[in-house]
Order: C-alpha cells, then sequence, then structure tokens
C-alpha cells in the first residue's frame, strides 16, 4: 500500500506530462472519500484523437520512467475517452466534445480539486 503523499505524486505528475502536451482543463480531483475505486481522479482533455494519443502518450512515459505503470488503459486506440488506471490514481483523457457530453466534473462536483488550469 502506497502513502498518501506517493499517490498524490503520481496524479500531479500525470497532470504535468499532460500540460506538457498542452492538455487543456486539466483538474485532479480527491476523491477518496467519494469512492472506494480509486483516491484521486486526473482529468484532462485534447482537441483532436491525435492530441488525446498524445497526452496518453505523455503520461505513459514520464509515469513509467518512475517505474510507475498502469494496470491497464482503456480506449486508447479511439482515443475519445482513455481512461489509465493507475491503481489508487485514475487518469482520465478526454476528446473535448466527451468530456462535455459525460460531464465528469458535474458527477463528481463534491471531490476536492487538487490542481486546476486552463
Amino acid at each position: 500500500m502506497m502513502d498518501d503523499r506517493k499517490i498524490k505524486e503520481i496524479a500531479v505528475l500525470a497532470a504535468e506530462a499532460a500540460d506538457n502536451k498542452k492538455a487543456t482543463d486539466i483538474i485532479i480531483m480527491d476523491v477518496s472519500e467519494l469512492t472506494s475505486i480509486a483516491d484521486y481522479f486526473v482529468l484532462c482533455n485534447g482537441n483532436s484523437e491525435i492530441q488525446v494519443k498524445a497526452i496518453v502518450e505523455a503520461i505513459e512515459e514520464d509515469l513509467a520512467a518512475r517505474e510507475i505503470f498502469p494496470q491497464r488503459i482503456a480506449g486508447k486506440e479511439e482515443a475519445r475517452w482513455v481512461l489509465m488506471d493507475y491503481a489508487d490514481v485514475i487518469v482520465h483523457v478526454f476528446h473535448r466534445e466527451e468530456r462535455e457530453y459525460y460531464e465528469l466534473d458535474r458527477l463528481w462536483a463534491d471531490a476536492e480539486k487538487i490542481l486546476l488550469n486552463s
């Protein structure tokens, strides 16, 4: 079991990797009090499938360089909503249209927001 600082650090590293690929609307949500599936969600979006894939690859590479590997990645081929499962941290990389449609931000509105950028 990882300590809370390490788990939060993974979320921040994922958000920074996304930011380096010009992802928009990056939010880290502390969902530890709201669900047992994860402690943090990282949400971000790209404006095209190509950008979504680039964001996902950057996150994967940056975390792998620190020997942090996902349990699984879903949606990478379609690149509309990619879910990267790092156990205690789940990264959601959306195509902008998908993010607007599914409104995870609203669904988890009670979660504490850790990091925001535009």
